[in-house]
């Protein structure tokens, strides 16, 4: 049988990257002591406020059939959100309601972006961001981010693969896998380009709420002169500890969600009211989470360096932000994906292949900072006992 080009664009995409996690899995579930380090889970339940707030609206009679938009309540409440954190006036006609991060970036793409366009992405990446760029027909085109940049997405790098196909440039920030926050004048440099070029800006902030202390965020959302070009997608899902919730939102032109209300309609027709209630309140009233989730992550981020720093030769990169850490393990001679599940069979600890974000990280892997302080710890001895050995089999 035939099928859509869109299944010959995404095949191959999305298992394979977590082969590492589905055999940690498999061995918890036989039995092993396995530590699970690859997903970035928040480390408490969802709020009982939050489950008390949905509860309530589905008892209210909250049930029905939603605004292809988005709640006007929810859409309100994220204009003055948006409007506070940005300076600048946002209203509630520029957000539309979707059930996750993921299926906002879908949609916008699928507004965006079309065959014989190319979408320009740092590497490393989210695991997922080339599904939703190939399911538009765009060609997704990777730009290093360097190590000792910082892994910040450079705007020479950028310029030097734009071309006449060049639709948008995606960015995130905070950053998922380095946890990088791009400054102030990087923002404006990539917004230079943008506006020579006509280019679309797309801003992942969904770790925007988890910024570590003495580490400060712009959005290119607040630059005034960007505003007909940047589309910014959230959701609760981190920082109100709420994935299962699927509650997320995209920011952008009145003129570009206006034209992407049809697409949206055809694929949803609304998210669930009573979600969107809770979704009200959590934006309303802030997260109750997000502070001890960051005060946690810094502090097992900083933890994994010493230990490793004063137990072994393995470098880790300190995040700024978000729920996860690098550590460089090119000394070991395996790259990142061998490592990982030499790891993961030897010592107990699955981590993520740098590889399943990108080329960029092939000597590296990336660690969850969501397991509690005792398990992280644990993790660390493990890490540094492997290591150990693996330097005794190569001497």
């Amino acid at each position: 049988m035939r099928h859509a080009d869109i299944i010959q664009r995404l095949a191959g995409l999305g298992g394979a990257k977590w082969e590492v996690h589905v055999k940690a899995k498999a061995l918890r579930a036989q039995g092993r002591d396995i530590i699970e380090l690859t997903i970035g889970e928040p480390d408490v339940p969802t709020p009982p406020a939050l489950i008390e707030a949905a509860t309530a609206a589905m008892h209210a009679g909250r049930t029905g059939y939603s605004d292809g938009r988005g709640e006007p309540k929810l859409r309100a409440a994220l204009s003055e959100r948006y409007s506070q954190r940005t300076g600048r006036a946002i209203n509630a006609d520029q957000v539309m309601c979707f059930p996750g991060t993921q299926t906002a970036l879908f949609a916008v793409f699928m507004g965006i972006a079309d065959t014989g366009c190319d979408v320009l992405v740092g590497d490393p990446m989210y695991a997922t961001y080339e599904g939703v760029i190939r399911a538009s027909g765009a060609d997704m085109v990777p730009v290093p981010l360097h190590p000792e940049n910082g892994f910040r997405l450079a705007a020479d790098d950028l310029a030097a693969r734009i071309t006449p196909r060049t639709r948008a440039i995606l960015l995130t920030t905070p950053h998922n896998p380095t946890g990088s926050i791009l400054t102030a004048d990087d923002i404006d440099a990539i917004g230079k380009l943008a506006l020579e070029h006509d280019l679309w800006i797309i801003s992942d902030e969904v770790y925007e709420d988890l910024i570590f202390d003495g580490e400060t965020f712009i959005s290119p959302l607040s630059r005034p002169h960007l505003e007909d070009r940047v589309i910014v997608v959230s959701s609760i899902s981190k920082s109100h500890a709420a994935p299962g919730f699927r509650s997320g939102w995209c920011i952008g032109p009145q003129a570009f969600t206006e034209a992407l209300l049809p697409l949206s309609e055809t694929m949803l027709f609304g998210n669930q009211p009573f979600i969107a209630d809770m979704t009200e309140q959590a934006v309303c009233d802030g997260s109750e989470v997000a502070d001890g989730m960051r005060t946690r992550f810094a502090a097992r981020a900083r933890h994994l360096e010493h230990r490793l720093s004063q137990g072994c030769n393995l470098k880790v990169h300190q995040p700024q932000a978000g729920m996860f850490a690098l550590i460089d393990v090119s000394s070991t001679g395996l790259n990142g994906h061998d490592y990982a599940l030499h790891l993961l069979d030897h010592a107990g600890v699955a981590v993520m292949p740098g590889s399943s974000f990108g080329t960029t990280l092939e000597g590296w892997v990336r660690i969850a900072l969501t397991v509690d302080d005792d398990a992280f710890d644990t993790a660390c001895t493990r890490i540094i006992q492997h290591a150990t050995q693996l330097q005794l089999e190569t001497a």
